[in-house]
């Protein structure tokens, strides 16, 4: 198998949706290959329809988007540990992606995209600014005044998610699930890029985040970032 992922600067690998595939390709004990890839260079990819990545051939299949990628993983392999735990994990999984990607994404990006755009490869620097610039409605710096505070908001945003964790060490039980991959995302993002810290010590957040890096021999927690 080979994986596609973002290509960052000192071999920072910072993509939320990429991280989502690589522990589950971990969790299922799957080999894989890994090729950084530029956000410029992302329509080189395959048969070049490709947008965003990751990307996941298998044989003669491609799989674009991590939905997809774990869809097909847990079809594909059904003798291997399951990434959803039947149907009812499968929806639970679904509705944390929903979450992630509608609030605690989009309010990590306003704490960290200077440093991110500090991050990408000099080839995709003026991609970066332009794209993200456009989506924020605003200059990145703009977007990132007042970080030091605002970021009680997003920590106030991931009770849920702390209220869980505090209970049991993943989402999903004793044992780590997608769900839990999912909403790993924004932290490991944020570890790849910037020393700024969206959770604290002490807080079961961290403690959980602290987990899910140690997972599969410490994947991710060996991938460079700020400890």
């Amino acid at each position: 198998m080979t994986l596609y992922e973002l290509d960052g600067r000192d071999g920072r690998r910072f993509s939320t949706n990429s991280w989502r595939s690589k522990l589950a390709l971990a969790h299922k004990g799957l080999s894989f290959d890994s090729i950084p890839t530029p956000f410029t260079r992302i329509g080189e990819i395959g048969d070049g329809s490709f947008k965003t990545v990751p990307v996941l051939h298998d044989g003669d299949a491609w799989f674009g988007d991590s939905w997809a990628i774990a869809t097909h993983l847990e079809e594909a392999y059904p003798d291997r540990p399951s990434l959803f735990g039947g149907a009812a994990g499968r929806e639970f999984a679904r509705f944390v992606q929903h979450w992630q990607e509608s609030q605690l994404g989009p309010f990590a990006i306003t704490l960290i995209v200077t440093d991110l755009y500090d991050c990408v490869v000099p080839e995709d620097r003026d991609y970066f600014r332009i794209s993200r610039e456009k989506r924020l409605g605003k200059p990145l710096e703009e977007a990132v005044a007042g970080r030091d505070k605002r970021v009680e908001g997003f920590r106030r945003l991931c009770e849920p998610l702390r209220r869980r964790v505090s209970e049991t060490p993943f989402l999903g039980g004793d044992r780590p699930t997608y769900a839990d991959y999912i909403a790993f995302g924004p932290f490991q993002w944020a570890r790849a890029v910037t020393p700024f810290r969206l959770v604290v010590p002490g807080d079961p957040v961290n403690d959980w985040f602290q987990r899910c890096l140690d997972l599969y021999d410490g994947l991710a927690r060996h991938s460079p970032g700020y400890d």
